[in-house]
This record gives structure tokens, sequence and C-alpha cells, in this order.
């Protein structure tokens, strides 16, 4: 298992799959079709039945049960692309055997460092094989290590006819780091009463509470004037963004709040004195909260508008996806089923919110409910990411556990 997990892994992250919120295709980008191509072939290589893909990227394949009991069709999904914080191009995954939990020189070139006094978690993973980028790129672990851990329990399922189990599908999705994996998922098709995602973090993450989300797009219109006349006649579209910005809580952002708190995220800011374009995420675990959220930023817009002119000023704003935990609290039990194969295999659950969102938190809305389970990954989205092995390990135990335990207690 641990060398096809190396491989498997190793071999996923160096394709480019970046997705792309500029674009309007699905998907996104055409490395998300090479790699899922690769997928369809592997799946049947491995002896999957009713592999697929559709014309938007989306993969699938059955697990055919084996048992003569009545059991509810599951699923695990794990999605194709990255994100798009940091370039996921050439990627050259690094793997360091028996890591000692000192710092690691990713780039020497560069000066990147992957040391323990700025991510004190590091240690921990001591004697383990943990698997780095180079200092250059994102690795990809979010979420090729979920795809690696479903392609391996399915293979050793298959392998090992004598642990029964129910029919089980699997999915791999396009564009999920961009918020629009499941808006072309087919529940129906794929068929599985509850699913599970593998796109969580560290070792025994278990997750079933997401954000509400939205996006705001704001757009300053300026008058762009010499500044040497510009007096009484000078409108800085620049300063607009920036006063927007300012009537914001300015201690409710990412980098101060953790838990359950919400926060406004201002993404990019991009513009000129003519034209100022602002793009925010709107995020919170209360709905009502969230919905005070939106009208503040509706409010602030409104304020300006009666200042600068109301056509100057134009908002853009959508919800992207709703917290899940409303979908699968009455189904609670799927969320018991992970926890005790997480006690069965020695592993401690760690059940939290997840602050951000998953494929699940959609598709729960959408008529499955899917919780989120660990991967093992650390630090995603950057290039101090990174993954050990063993937890990789743990977390494609856990799928075949789960999967065990849902025939055993049938």
């Amino acid at each position: 298992m641990r060398d096809e997990i190396i491989e498997r892994f190793t071999k996923y992250v160096k394709i480019d799959t970046q997705s792309s919120e500029a674009s309007s295709t699905v998907p996104t980008t055409q490395g998300q079709l090479e790699l899922g191509s690769i997928l369809v072939e592997e799946l049947k290589a491995i002896g999957m039945e009713e592999v697929t893909i559709d014309e938007n990227g989306y993969v699938m394949a059955t697990l055919p049960s084996n048992t003569t009991k009545e059991i509810a069709t599951i699923g695990f999904l794990a999605h194709i692309d990255t994100a798009t914080d940091m370039t996921g191009k050439n990627v050259s995954p690094q793997i360091h055997e028996n890591y000692d939990g000192e710092s690691i020189v990713l780039n020497k070139d560069q000066g990147v460092v992957l040391s323990p006094e700025a991510f004190p978690e590091l240690p921990t993973y001591k004697g383990q094989t943990i698997i780095t980028t180079d200092g250059a790129t994102l690795l990809g672990a979010d979420d090729k290590a979920g795809i690696t851990e479903i392609m391996v329990a399915m293979n050793y399922l298959l392998k090992h006819p004598e642990i029964k189990h129910g029919r089980i599908r699997v999915a791999f999705t396009p564009d999920e780091e961009i918020g629009r994996g499941p808006h072309n998922f087919d529940v129906k098709a794929f068929g599985a009463k509850f699913a599970y995602t593998m796109d969580g973090g560290p070792i025994g993450e278990l997750e079933y509470e997401s954000f509400n989300a939205a996006a705001a797009r704001i757009t300053f219109k300026g008058n762009s004037v010499h500044p040497g006349t510009a007096k009484d006649k000078m409108i800085n579209a620049n300063k607009m963004a920036m006063e927007f910005h300012s009537h914001l809580p300015q201690e409710e952002v990412p980098e101060k709040t953790d838990g359950y708190e919400g926060f406004y995220h201002l993404i990019s800011l991009n513009g000129d004195v003519e034209l100022a374009k602002s793009y925010y995420i709107i995020r919170d675990f209360d709905h009502d909260a969230f919905i005070m959220r939106k009208a503040r930023v509706s409010e602030i817009v409104k304020e300006l508008q009666a200042k600068y002119g109301e056509e100057n000023i134009a908002l853009e704003m959508n919800d992207q996806y709703y917290n899940m935990k409303e979908k699968i609290e009455p189904v609670k039990e799927i969320v018991d089923i992970v926890y005790r194969a997480m006690k069965n295999l020695g592993i401690e659950p760690d059940i939290r919110p997840i602050r951000g969102g998953t494929d699940g938190s959609q598709l729960s809305f959408k008529g499955m409910p899917t919780p989120n389970i660990f991967t093992g990954g650390e630090n995603y989205h950057g290039k101090f990411e990174y993954i050990s092995v063993e937890s990789m390990i743990k977390a494609t135990q856990v799928i075949i556990e789960v999967v065990r335990l849902f025939e055993h207690e049938a």
C-alpha cells in the first residue's frame, strides 16, 4: 500500500490541473481533463465497473457489492483541480524518508525553508516519510491525496474480496477550488445515498459543518484628470475602493479569526484612478449572521453610491454554498460510523467545522449528505504544503474500514 500511494500521488501532482476562475468552460482547464482521462484508464485497469467520464470532466466508477445484504450505496469523492493561490505547474515533489524533525530547505536559491519555527506541527512528523514541494509551486495534496487514497482503497478492496461490502461509487470532480465542483454533478446518476469527500487536512479530521459562503465583486468608476489641474474634478477609483474597505470590521478577517468566527476576505484589489475592482469572499457558520454580513456589504455600497453617484459603484454578490450541517445532522449516523472507523484504527477523531467548503457543502443540499474526511495534508495552497505518507495510509485504511462497517452493521 505504501509504495502504491507514493507512486500514484507523485504521478498525479505532476499534472497541472489548476482551475481558473477566469474561464467559462467546464472544466475550466485542460489539465483537469488530462488527469481525468488517466484516472479512467487506471480505474478500468484495477477492475472497477461502470467507469465513465462526461463532457464536463466528471469521472465516476463502481465497485460492485460482494454481499447478499441490503446495504445503501455509499460514495467517495475527491476533486481533480488544485488551488489558484499559487502555481501548480511543474510541480516537483520531494520525498523525505525518516524525517528528522528539523528544518527542510525547499529551495536554496530562493531561500525557501520549511521550518518548525514557522510551522510548529512539523516535528510531530518526525520519523515519518513526508512529501514536500521544491519551494516554487504548491504541492497539490489538496486534493490529489484524496484521489490517491480512493484509488488505493478501491484497488485493495478488489484484491481482498474477503472484505464484504455493499455497492460503492467513486467520483473525481473538476473545479472544486473555485466553487463550481458540484454545479454539473449528476447526483441521480451517481446513485449514492450518502457520500464522503476525501478532502480534509491532518490525520483525524472529520467535518460535517462548513461555512455559508458568498462572493462580492465591486466596481468603482472614478474620473481621471491631470493631477496638476485635478482640484474638484478628480475622483480616484482606488481611493473609493479603499474607503469601502475601511467600513468593514477590521478584526473580522481570516488572519484574525478561527473556530466558528466568520469574516470578510479581500481576495484581490486591482485598479487605477479611472477604474478599480475589489473581490471579496464572505463567510459565516451561522445563517443569520451570514445574512447580516451580506446586508452590511450592500449597506456600505449604498452609502458610497449616495456620496459618489449610484452609477459609479456597482455590486455583484452571489451565494456560493451553505453550511452542510443542516442536511447532515438528520443522518448523523454517517458521521458516527467514520468516528468508529477511526477509533478502530487507533486514530483520535478531531471533529471540527470546516473553515472553508468542500464539494460536500453543495452536494448535501442537492440531496446527498456528504461529510468530509482527512487526507493528511498540511499548509494547503502554497509552497509550504506537505503531506505524510503514513497519514495517507491511515486515510486509505479509514475508507476501507468505513466500507467494512457499513456491511457489518447492516
